[in-house]
């Protein structure tokens, strides 16, 4: 289901990665209208990660959409080293995602959905448990949520006295 794109863009270089395909159905007065809903997650592998939802008739185009999205929606990720600051737990409607720094080697530990996220943001050493619903648009939208939450420690003790990191 997982899919790699490599996107030329003038500023960075975006990995685009399909999470989820989905087929959806609307009944109208002439019969059935088929379209597709794709969940697409990039990230430079240098701390930015965004997801994007897009939707049309035919899967390209909707994946097209969705990276174009997903490109208006990048945020920054602090990280340290290879991993995150510290452990967090991020919920999303039913979606409730954990995630722990790891030490050097461990690599990623995680599902699918988180997976996606983690690796497009350049997190080498992780690990993540998804608890409540395995619906995958609402643990991505869990793990980016976590994510943004998270703070890099020596910025937050030097805002906090007054000093200028440089």
């Amino acid at each position: 289901m997982s899919q790699q794109y490599r996107s030329e863009s003038s500023d960075m270089q975006l990995t685009e990665r399909v999470v989820k395909i989905r087929r959806v159905t609307k009944v109208v007065k002439g019969g059935r209208r088929r379209g597709f809903s794709v969940m697409v997650v990039v990230g430079d592998g240098e701390g930015r990660v965004g997801m994007g939802l897009g939707k049309a008739f035919a899967v390209p185009d909707a994946v097209r959409k969705g990276v174009t999205i997903a490109k208006k929606n990048l945020v920054r990720v602090p990280l340290s080293g290879t991993t995150i600051p510290h452990q967090i737990m991020a919920k999303h409607c039913a979606s409730l995602v954990l995630l722990k720094p790891a030490a050097s080697g461990t690599g990623v530990i995680a599902g699918g959905a988180v997976r996606a996220v983690v690796e497009a943001a350049g997190i080498r050493d992780i690990l993540t448990k998804s608890l409540g619903s395995a619906n995958a648009i609402n643990v991505v939208r869990a793990t980016i949520q976590g994510l943004t939450q998270l703070k890099d420690p020596a910025l937050e003790i030097a805002k906090r006295k007054g000093v200028s990191q440089s």
